[in-house]
């Protein structure tokens, strides 16, 4: 991987405020080169709407922009969009910036890839199966992968991993199997020292069920499959802990014991760390043979609905996320 190449940035659900984001992150100056990935016209559109000084350009490979323009590799949407409005006629588009991320990330043409918010109901009404980038991500490489927030508490950094990540509640139980614990472990605690640069990763692992089982009275998935799990990879080496209660180890005393918590299942984890870091957190996908990092938030269509509310939107999330991938593209091999 070149880390000198640009970082793709791709604008997400076009009814949505990923967009605007995007035209904001444009404003500001980086320590890497920025190239966007969607229709340039809306983009364009949405800069006037802002009143950003932004000049969008098309996006040449191999040739430099001026200086004080945002390069746009053009993907033309099907259907014109009007804020805030879902239509399925675009969500072909959106899949093809992904695509057009990806491939230039695995090519070399890009060094990492940042993802605005994509609405996946949408692109599902399209006739399309898509339950997230993460899945997609993962498909299109055949990786096996991880979803991890990456936010702050008063008592520093909370990285939270999924055991699982877009599954009903009624599914997870039948989901978690020792395998699964096992490999999510390897990734994180693999992709920690590789991309995040710490030398001995401390790994917290959450149980299923309320407070980890209660010795199997609440539930035996800990004493039956975590358990099991977690002692044989403390015998090859690693530092990990648990099955803990989820309700006492994200205590920022307790927290902030550990480089990352693995937890079981969406809303065991993110909550706390939304609750942390919302509008300033980031979700990076581990096990990926490239850098993908994106936002911390959905694509507030009512945000985007209205003028005003699209100006006042916080961008910091996509600030961060950007950030990170600068930070990470330089730390792999």
């Amino acid at each position: 991987m070149n880390a000198n190449a640009p970082i793709a940035i791709t604008m997400g659900e076009p009814a949505g405020i990923g967009p605007d984001l995007c035209v904001r992150l444009a404003e500001r100056r980086w320590a890497a080169r920025l190239i966007g990935i969607g229709d340039i016209e809306l983009l364009r559109d949405r800069a006037r709407r802002l009143r950003a000084g932004v000049r969008i350009v098309p996006y040449i490979r191999g040739r430099d922009a001026a200086p004080g323009t945002f390069e746009v590799a053009h993907f033309p949407l099907a259907v014109p969009v009007v804020p805030g409005r879902l239509d399925p006629g675009n969500a072909k588009a959106v899949l093809a910036t992904l695509d057009a991320a990806l491939t230039g990330c695995l090519a070399g043409e890009f060094s990492a890839m940042v993802t605005a918010p994509v609405q996946k109901s949408v692109i599902n009404d399209a006739g399309m199966a898509f339950s997230g980038h993460t899945e997609f991500l993962a498909e299109r490489t055949g990786a096996t992968v991880v979803m991890m927030l990456v936010g702050a508490t008063a008592a520093g950094p909370l990285r939270v991993a999924l055991t699982t990540t877009h599954l009903p509640l009624s599914a997870v139980p039948a989901a978690i199997t020792e395998a699964l614990v096992t490999r999510t472990v390897r990734i994180v605690a693999d992709e920690l020292s590789a991309k995040f640069r710490i030398a001995k990763p401390r790994i917290a692992v959450c149980g299923l069920n309320p407070h980890a089982g209660e010795d199997g009275y609440l539930g035996r998935e800990e004493i039956e499959i975590i358990a099991p799990a977690l002692a044989a990879l403390r015998e090859q080496g690693l530092a990990v802990a648990g099955p803990l209660p989820a309700d006492t180890v994200f205590v920022p005393a307790k927290a902030s014991e550990f480089d990352c918590v693995i937890a079981m299942y969406h809303d065991q984890g993110l909550p706390v760390l939304k609750h942390a870091s919302f509008g300033h957190g980031v979700n990076v996908t581990l096990g990926l043979p490239i850098v993908r990092t994106s936002v911390d938030h959905g694509t507030a269509l009512d945000l985007a609905a209205d003028g005003a509310g699209a100006r006042s939107a916080d961008p910091g999330s996509l600030f961060a996320a950007v950030a990170l991938a600068i930070e990470l593209k330089h730390s792999r091999p």
